[in-house]
């Protein structure tokens, strides 16, 4: 199957595709107050600068009247004084002229935590919404890009440093050029690293002085779109296998701060970057799960256990037929699974034993045996839980109707063992046996839990080669699995990589392609109500009625 071209997508929103930095609207804001507590003191003066793609816009700087006296160490260090602000206006009157100036821009400062949380204090005293933009911080950005080549990040350091034309001189419109002229350097630095659009740059302050930040460059090439990414190492292969909705973001997070000990290893031994754009974000998990299953990535842990799954049997091939947990479905019998674990399983096997009588022990027996009344009973029958043959005690015909009542609830109803399940929980938690009752609520709820999962993939294998539409993408599966994908417009998009071998339906679904005919499944049901049917060559039965389960084991003991 051809592989997906990632001109074939659909065209994407600017939300999509990130705001390009030459057309985002850039609000420098810089105040002097009289002194550091925003509940306690006030507003003396506020600058602002507004900048796009380099091009200056507007200015706005005004003094404003604190309303109390200036401290003399405030007007020693910005030279504000009680006489200046006489006849200023009060920061009541100044405010929606400022909130105009700003507009949806994005807002900058120097340490712009302190300047926001005075204004948006000030607005709420004056019973106005706070300022809810976006924000970008040059104090963050500056210890990101050139800490090393300056002694501090103050404004004044940078300044000097930096050689800015524009001195900053504790005055608010001057310390906002100043800032200004600091943002445009930053951005030129940013670019190195693969910093184009503003996500990127409100993302990079996070980043700290990762030791791997050299690696972003491997970024620049990433769309803002959903697909799936994969971690090479210097010899091409693959070391860990990720999908997103937006690649570009997610790749980048991984240079964030948080150097978790499997992220930082990963990042050391990473040398190349491979990416594979999808339509959308299913068809992405779905081609991540194919990767997953065909290279087992060292690193990848969810995705790349399918091999530990096994499955529930009752064994109708033999004369009296019993529970088996095995790791590969048979011929014969009635299976559920495949299940994540043999621990989910043997959960499963307790909740059906616990409600019916099927026999406990692990002897075969065939129509020819013959019962030995001296014979030892199984523990089973010895405490009446089970019906065991092994004595010739038990009856063939009642037995049958155990079997069938197994079958039942196997693969029609589940409440056959569910019903005597909720009574022994409610039982045990109102004789205060409360350990008991968790364990019976736990295996009920393991058997819930099956049962749904086998319900929702038997329900798309059951519908054949089906064409379904979520929203503008059409997905064509065939016996549960993914064989295309296209958008409205374009061309078939391919996947990358083949789809499962999938026996058709009833039989048992093999265990590689369990996780992928499982997150189809979910998919649908989540959105039943508009998905829109095209084509079916089977029996469509969206949308389903789920296990009865949650309400009455959270109630119980």
């Amino acid at each position: 199957m051809p592989a997906p071209r990632p001109d074939a997508a659909c065209q994407r929103s600017f939300d999509e595709l990130g705001r390009p930095l030459p057309l985002v609207t850039f609000c420098i804001v810089d105040l002097e107050t009289t002194g550091g507590d925003r509940g306690a003191d006030a507003i003396t003066e506020i600058g602002a600068v507004k900048v796009r793609g380099g091009e200056l816009l507007g200015t706005l700087s005004t003094l404003v009247d604190p309303g109390r006296a200036i401290p003399p160490a405030i007007t020693l260090l910005t030279g504000i004084t009680d006489r200046m602000v006489a006849a200023a206006p009060r920061i009541d009157t100044v405010l929606p002229t400022l909130q105009e100036f700003v507009g949806d821009a994005v807002i900058v400062g120097h340490n712009v935590g302190f300047d926001l949380g005075f204004l948006n204090a000030a607005l709420r005293r004056s019973g106005r919404e706070p300022f809810t933009n976006t924000v970008v911080d040059t104090l963050g950005l500056a210890r990101r890009l050139v800490r090393d080549e300056v002694p501090n990040c103050r404004l004044g350091t940078l300044a000097d440093h930096l050689r800015l034309t524009t001195r900053p001189t504790h005055r608010a419109l001057d310390d906002a050029m100043a800032t200004t002229e600091l943002l445009h350097l930053l951005l030129e630095r940013a670019a190195g690293l693969g910093v184009t659009g503003l996500d990127d740059l409100v993302a990079l302050p996070s980043m700290g002085s990762h030791p791997q930040a050299a690696k972003l460059r491997l970024t620049q090439q990433l769309p803002r779109s959903p697909g799936v990414y994969r971690f090479l190492d210097g010899r091409g292969r693959v070391l860990y296998v990720g999908k997103a909705t937006n690649l570009r973001q997610r790749v980048r997070s991984y240079f964030a701060s948080d150097e978790r000990r499997k992220v930082g290893a990963l990042l050391r031994e990473m040398q190349q970057l491979a990416h594979t754009p999808t339509p959308d974000a299913l068809s992405a998990e779905v081609l991540e799960l194919r990767y997953l299953h065909h290279l087992a990535p060292h690193y990848n842990r969810v995705g790349t256990t399918w091999q530990r799954y096994c499955y529930v049997r009752l064994t109708t091939d033999e004369t009296w037929p019993r529970l088996v947990v095995s790791n590969e479905p048979a011929a014969d019998g009635v299976h559920l699974g495949p299940l994540p674990s043999r621990a989910v399983a043997t959960a499963v096997v307790e909740a059906m034993h616990t409600a019916l009588p099927l026999r406990r022990c692990s002897t075969r027996i065939g129509r020819r045996h013959r019962p030995n009344a001296d014979a030892g009973q199984c523990t089973g029958a010895q405490l009446g839980v089970a019906m065991c043959p092994c004595t010739g005690q038990a009856d063939a015909v009642a037995y049958a109707q155990v079997v069938q009542r197994a079958v039942v609830a196997l693969t029609v109803d589940p409440e056959v063992v569910l019903d005597p399940l909720w009574q022994r929980v409610a039982t045990l938690a109102a004789t205060q046996r409360y350990e008991e009752a968790a364990l019976a609520r736990d295996r009920a709820q393991a058997f819930a839990q099956a049962v749904e999962r086998q319900r929702l993939v038997d329900r798309l294998r059951a519908a054949g080669e089906v064409r379904v539409r979520l929203h503008d993408t059409r997905f064509t599966l065939c016996d549960g699995v993914l064989v295309d994908v296209s958008v409205d417009g374009q061309l078939p998009l391919g996947l990358e990589l083949p789809p499962p071998d999938v026996p058709a339906w009833p039989a048992p679904l093999p265990r590689h392609a369990a996780d992928e005919v499982l997150c189809l499944a979910r998919a649908i049901e989540r959105a039943s109500h508009h998905a829109r049917l095209e084509s079916c060559s089977g029996e469509w039965a969206w949308p389903s009625e789920p296990v009865r389960r949650v309400t009455r084991l959270d109630t119980a003991a």
